[in-house]
């Protein structure tokens, strides 16, 4: 079986690195690209993941601003926003963005991990 592919999409290196580890750990899961904020959306296209995680507030182009042109580029690839800001309305513009979760970045990595292996069963 084929991993799921996934790319990261968050303005913190460390984070990134770490979130890449928890996600690979297993075998399950590839991230095959990453980018610092939403104007990677070339880079996602090019990635053809099947999950996006991407981070609701980046400098240059924040997550609610890059998803909808997201969903035009990738169409068939599932996104899950994260975030640290875990008020309902941030949750409730993302989803209505077309985010696919939310999910709060405070999140134990095992639990993000879990989160993109049954959002990718989705697909």
């Amino acid at each position: 079986m084929e991993p799921v592919r996934v790319f990261v999409c968050d303005d913190a290196p460390a984070f990134r690195d770490l979130l890449r580890m928890a996600l690979e750990a297993d075998g399950s899961l590839s991230v095959v690209g990453e980018a610092e904020d939403g104007t990677g959306l070339d880079a996602i296209v090019e990635a053809r993941p099947d999950v996006v995680l991407l981070d609701l507030n980046m400098p240059e182009l924040g997550g609610l601003e890059a998803l909808p042109r997201l969903r035009e580029l990738a169409p068939g690839a599932r996104v899950i926003v994260l975030s640290s800001f875990s008020a309902e309305e941030k949750e409730a513009a993302a989803l209505a963005a077309g985010a696919d979760r939310y999910l709060d970045k405070r999140e134990s990595f095992t639990r993000i991990r879990d989160v993109v292996v049954e959002v990718a069963a989705t697909t």
